[in-house]
């Protein structure tokens, strides 16, 4: 994709701050590498950096009938990009509902689309699926279905993620126990194939603190972070309104990811509305690099105002944002509650 000159000079500089301090450079010029919203109308969003370089932009459209996908050489690329349809919506029967949260991943040298939909008939018989594709590139060749992501649990059951740690792939996904009064809770099993799961599966967290049942009982949307001798992942919680905020669970990298007790998890939100900023509901992000590949960023999305036009559902005003991941001393990631997207690219202050 052709980038403009200036675009390009823009972005070139702010990737010159970061490595050497901006020098004598007025702060405000070092703002984000990204424009504001970066894509809007698209919620759940998930960026994939390519070895190549190549950034994937793949998020819940708000029709809920197709999956499209982006593709640019940089991640300031993918807000001008053209999408491309990758797969449509059934007529009847599985998949034809709901088509909500696809992830790109690339395992083993096959490309895979992890979603979830709901039947044609039964609009929240909402499960998992998966879609493969061979091709060297996820927007050409041929998506095949490979079917549903079969759990211990029939139940509603969506956003699914995946991630490899010391030679193992693990898939951590959001669920409803019909057993529970809550809607979903976050669960972890072992893969056997990246369509199947190990038997043994674990619950990671349930919607317990009070930022966390505010409308719906809620853990959904995990996101897998490996930094610093630890595993983090953040989550999402309550209902997709202005209430809706950003949870975070860690490990050590060498525990045991299906024991409970290896697990630690926030007492507060560590991101969520700030109403100054113009911020309303933030989350189910997901993590990227920058074009240095090496600095973290943050893809999420969020509302730019607090009263739904409609409902959750139908307001398609979620939009796509990207801001800089901050790091604290202690190896903790720290999202800037009370900063700004554009203010998490300035050099920071000691």
């Amino acid at each position: 994709m052709k980038i403009p000159a200036a675009l390009f000079a823009f972005c070139l500089s702010i990737v010159c701050c970061l490595i050497v301090g901006c020098g004598n450079t007025p702060p405000r010029q070092a703002t984000a590498a990204a424009p504001q919203p970066l894509i809007p109308q698209r919620a759940d969003p998930w960026v994939y950096r390519h070895d190549n370089g190549q950034y994937f932009f793949i998020a819940t459209s708000p029709s809920f009938d197709q999956i499209e996908m982006r593709q640019a050489n940089s991640l300031q690329g993918l807000a001008d990009a053209e999408p491309q349809v990758v797969w449509r919506i059934h007529a009847t029967g599985e998949m034809g509902a709901n088509i909500w949260a696809p992830e790109l991943h690339r395992i083993d040298g096959i490309w895979y689309i992890y979603f979830a939909a709901g039947e044609a008939e039964q609009p929240w018989l909402i499960r998992m699926y998966v879609l493969a594709n061979t091709s060297a590139n996820p927007p050409d060749g041929e998506w095949q279905e490979l079917g549903r992501i079969k759990t211990q649990r029939d139940s509603f059951s969506l956003d699914a993620t995946h991630f490899a740690h010391r030679n193992k792939r693990y898939l951590i996904w959001a669920q409803k126990d019909p057993e529970e009064k809550f809607n979903s809770a976050l669960y972890i099993a072992e893969m056997k194939s990246p369509t199947e799961l190990h038997e043994h599966e674990v619950m990671l967290t349930r919607p317990e603190l009070p930022w966390e049942i505010i409308g719906y009982k809620v853990n959904e949307g995990a996101a897998v972070l490996i930094r610093n001798d630890k595993i983090f992942v953040t989550y999402s919680a309550s209902a997709t309104d202005h209430n809706y905020a950003m949870g975070l669970l860690w490990a050590d990298v060498g525990a045991d990811l299906l024991d409970p007790a290896s697990w630690h998890k926030s007492a507060q939100p560590v991101f969520f509305t700030q109403e100054a900023l113009q911020r309303f509901g933030p989350g189910h992000n997901s993590f990227t690099l920058a074009d240095d590949g090496k600095t973290d960023v943050m893809i999420y999305h969020a509302r730019d105002y607090r009263d739904l036009k409609g409902t959750p559902l139908t307001d398609p005003n979620r939009h796509t944002y990207v801001r800089r991941l901050l790091w604290d001393k202690d190896g903790m990631p720290n999202f800037g509650q009370d900063l700004s997207d554009a203010e998490t690219w300035q050099p920071l202050v000691e």
